[in-house]
């Protein structure tokens, strides 16, 4: 029998991952959305994340007291000064990876509730913090890089498109 360390070694480092890794962490956002009045054109809120400039959606952790979908309006509002009617069911969840402030990356699973945007805040806590656009449901989902959140956005457009016009701010 040959032994050989190097293929122990490989075996054991894999099996310490396997011990350490932990489920993801939990956060809720909003899929912040309007529907342009004149023309009936669905929008989607984006805006860039602070470290990489990235276009995301808003999100955060959980709040002690809150639920998700609380959150996921609360969190709206803190980063892009968005308020209006969430709804309580998730339209799905996505995967990604986030770095923290201490460089550690952790593996983050977001659970996304749809916003109906009704106003927005001329002051908010993140403001200036932040490139904040609208975009149509097809360029938002070309600008994220999550592709399990393009896949929330597409179905969500779907999902506006083929409701009347009078059920969709109801």
């Amino acid at each position: 029998m040959v032994i050989r360390p190097l293929a122990i070694l490989t075996r054991i480092a894999n099996d310490v991952q396997l011990m350490f890794r932990r489920p993801p962490r939990q956060q809720y956002a909003a899929l912040c959305y309007r529907v342009k009045k004149k023309t009936g054109e669905l929008e989607v809120l984006l805006l860039t994340s602070r470290d990489t400039g990235r276009w995301v959606i808003p999100k955060g952790w959980p709040m002690p007291g809150k639920l998700s979908h609380e959150v996921a309006a609360r969190e709206a509002y803190e980063e892009a000064g968005v308020h209006g009617t969430v709804e309580t069911e998730p339209l799905g969840a996505f995967n990604y990876d986030k770095v923290l402030k201490d460089g550690i990356q952790v593996a983050c699973r977001v659970q996304v509730y749809a916003l109906e945007v009704s106003n927005l805040a001329k002051n908010f806590k993140e403001k200036g913090e932040r490139s904040i656009e609208w975009a149509s449901c097809d360029e938002a989902a070309k600008r994220v890089r999550e592709p399990e959140l393009r896949d929330i956005i597409l179905a969500f457009q779907q999902r506006m498109t083929a409701m009347p016009a009078t059920a969709q701010s109801k």
